[in-house]
């Protein structure tokens, strides 16, 4: 190579580096210039809009510069080292935090809203007609604010259920007085009946009935009583019977029906007779008198020899006769004189007259 080439190709090397300081120089001095350059930004905080004037090129540097502290949480238009340029808009919004119970769980939440409702609206958390809130859907919100949501569900269930039957009774003066008789037998009926159960975060918090209807009418039981006095005679063997009976399994006819009769007791010591009186614990009609057999009555009223049905007793035989046992009175005899005491005075017995012959089942 010759000495004149080999000077054109330094020069031209030299020339090219010039040229490469020469831009880079350049670009620098336009970047420091666009830098220190006033530029118009638009900040909106919260919703307030403000423009600003800054010589700030990213917008970290801007928010320290207007003293624009960023929380975790909170919410910002842009990353915070967005180189900005005049006419740029960042919107900031600040967050509270809010603790909301709901569905079993409860979370912090951090909301732009300035009311539950707004907090709710942004977490798309809906409310049910019947759900309950605690605070009001209008209330403000504050730091760590506590919002419980309550969810109300209710259900309607279906019941059919009987409706009872009463029992009314009417005078029948064609029925023996002290006699019933069934003229018609009750009937259940039924209702439908709706109640509504109320459920708070699943828990039975309230029971109602909120409508009944009846399907089937209940049928009253009508039961006769009976007004008819029966003729009293003189009671013998051939008097008829008024009306027949069923007792312990045993029918039988009667000729006489005695109400409000008085019980009292007596045994074989009652008296002045001794154990050694050859009529020690003899009758008046002689025989000799027997528990769970023998009665002293007023045999004016029930003939001497006479079957009796005594309520709650059974059957007795008129064989005795006292001197305090008159009318409607009653002397049953027990073997045993601590028995007899024990027994004492009873009222309101139904003695069933029947005649001299016992009546024995069928």
């Amino acid at each position: 190579m010759t000495f004149a080439l080999r000077w054109k190709h330094e020069n031209v090397r030299i020339i090219s580096i010039i040229a490469l300081i020469s831009i880079a120089l350049t670009f620098m001095f336009f970047m420091l210039l666009y830098g220190t350059a006033t530029k118009s930004v638009s900040v909106v905080v919260d919703g307030k809009e403000t423009v600003v004037k800054t010589k700030q090129w990213t917008l970290q540097r801007l928010l320290d510069e207007q003293a624009i502290s960023i929380g975790e949480h909170d919410r910002v238009s842009a990353g915070l080292d967005t180189r900005i340029k005049s006419g740029d808009s960042f919107t900031i919004d600040f967050t509270s935090p809010v603790v909301v119970t709901a569905d079993g769980e409860t979370k912090t939440l951090y909301t732009t809203g300035k009311t539950v409702r707004g907090a709710l609206q942004e977490y798309n958390i809906s409310l049910g007609t019947e759900d309950k809130i605690s605070p009001g859907l209008d209330e403000n919100i504050s730091d760590n604010l506590s919002v419980k949501i309550v969810r109300v569900t209710k259900e309607v269930e279906e019941h059919t259920v009987p409706i009872a039957f009463e029992t009314e009774t009417k005078k029948d003066a064609n029925l023996l007085k002290g006699k019933e008789e069934t003229v018609q037998e009750g009937k259940e009926g039924t209702k439908l009946v709706q109640k509504q159960k109320v459920y708070e975060d699943g828990s039975l918090v309230e029971e109602s009935v909120v409508a009944e209807t009846v399907q089937a009418a209940s049928v009253n039981k009508v039961v006769a009583i009976g007004t008819k006095v029966p003729v009293v005679l003189p009671l013998s063997a051939s008097s008829p019977s008024v009306d027949d009976v069923t007792k312990n399994g045993v029918k039988f006819g009667y000729k006489q029906i005695m109400t409000n009769v008085t019980l009292t007791a007596y045994t074989a010591d009652n008296g002045n007779k001794t154990s050694k009186d050859p009529y020690y614990g003899k009758t008046y009609t002689g025989t000799t008198a027997t528990e769970g057999r023998t009665i002293a009555v007023d045999k004016s009223v029930i003939p001497l020899g006479w079957w009796v049905y005594i309520e709650g007793i059974g059957f007795r035989r008129a064989e005795d006769i006292g001197s305090a046992v008159k009318g409607s009175k009653i002397d049953v005899f027990f073997d045993s004189p601590d028995y007899a005491v024990k027994f004492g005075l009873k009222r309101g017995y139904t003695v069933y007259v029947i005649g001299p012959k016992k009546p024995e089942t069928d």
